[in-house]
């Protein structure tokens, strides 16, 4: 079977660990075999080939987070990425973490893993949802509890989880405002239709929801826009883990600070709906065949993405 694997980890020069060729596959008891249509890139599969949560006692491991397919009787399904591991201190663990990932001809799946994709949404598309969209649903509607919010700020415009946070802030009915260090992404950011800032401008007003997945170089910012009561909801750290936290500004503000990490398979039915429905409508970057998938990785890794890498199998 074909597919796109880490074959060694390399911190330094991570594509440089991937490797696109031939591997057994198989399916364990109770799980499904998926033809796969479409799949997307994540930072997770970079931080994959560095080694960071996968071990060199798992290579080679095939990549990938995100697939959509179709299953032996010809049903398109969406892949529900997350996978009960007892093994994992989390309580489980993603595609490609223990399991082989999505980046393949064919992967298999838990059958509850599996959500139908609705009438007039496209693989491309449903594949853009799993890991990203999911993560920015779970962090504002959840977590963040954006339903008590009329303001929202998206740290780092452009990664996959920021640029969806925003259209479904925006999707949401939210004043949404969205940061980035390039002029360009902040012309996208317009076009989502949110207010585009630079990097630690002051905002005309006080939010109660901050997405953050920049972590040490924009926290500080993050804490300084949030209003009284204000959730700064965090799911990575992609320009550094060791943030300051004024904890005198924490208590006087009554802020929480909540990390998160993926989302329910009930929210990503609900995402599917959304797209179906037209309310939402998955930003894809760029869009390349599987023979070109070290291209695709070129591209993610270069900074120069908004929204989602997407790969046609």
């Amino acid at each position: 079977m074909r597919a796109a694997y880490a074959s060694s980890l390399q911190p330094d020069t991570p594509l440089s660990a991937l490797t696109v060729g031939d591997l057994p596959f198989s399916v364990p008891e109770g799980w499904v075999p998926i033809d796969v249509r479409a799949s997307s890139l994540n930072q997770h599969d970079i931080w994959s080939l560095r080694g960071v949560g996968l071990p060199a006692d798992r290579l080679p491991m095939i990549l990938g987070c995100d697939a959509a397919g179709v299953t032996p009787d010809g049903a398109p399904v969406l892949v529900y990425p997350v996978v009960e591991d007892k093994a994992d201190p989390r309580g489980y663990s993603l595609f490609s973490e223990r399991y082989p990932g999505t980046l393949a001809e064919r992967i298999a799946v838990p059958r509850e893993n599996l959500l139908p994709i609705p009438d007039g949404v496209s693989f491309a598309e449903a594949a853009c949802l799993p890991t990203a969209w999911l993560t920015a649903y779970h962090m504002l509607v959840t977590r963040g509890r954006a339903a008590e919010a009329g303001a929202v700020l998206v740290q780092g415009a452009g990664g996959g989880v920021a640029t969806a946070a925003i259209a479904l802030a925006v999707a949401l009915g939210k004043r949404v405002y969205a940061t980035s260090r390039e002029q360009w992404k902040r012309d996208r950011v317009a076009e989502l239709g949110a207010i585009p800032a630079e990097p630690g401008a002051r905002l005309p007003e006080r939010v109660e929801v901050v997405i953050e997945s920049v972590g040490e170089p924009t926290f500080e910012h993050s804490m300084k826009c949030a209003a009284p009561g204000a959730r700064i909801v965090v799911c990575g750290a992609t320009g550094g883990h060791l943030a300051r936290v004024d904890l005198r500004r924490v208590f006087a503000m009554q802020l929480e600070i909540l990390g998160s990490s993926m989302g329910t398979p009930a929210e990503l039915a609900e995402l599917l709906q959304m797209c179906a429905t037209g309310r939402i409508h998955p930003v894809i970057d760029s869009r390349y065949p599987f023979d070109a998938v070290a291209d695709a990785f070129a591209r993610l890794s270069s900074g120069d993405v908004f929204g989602k890498v997407v790969i046609e199998h």
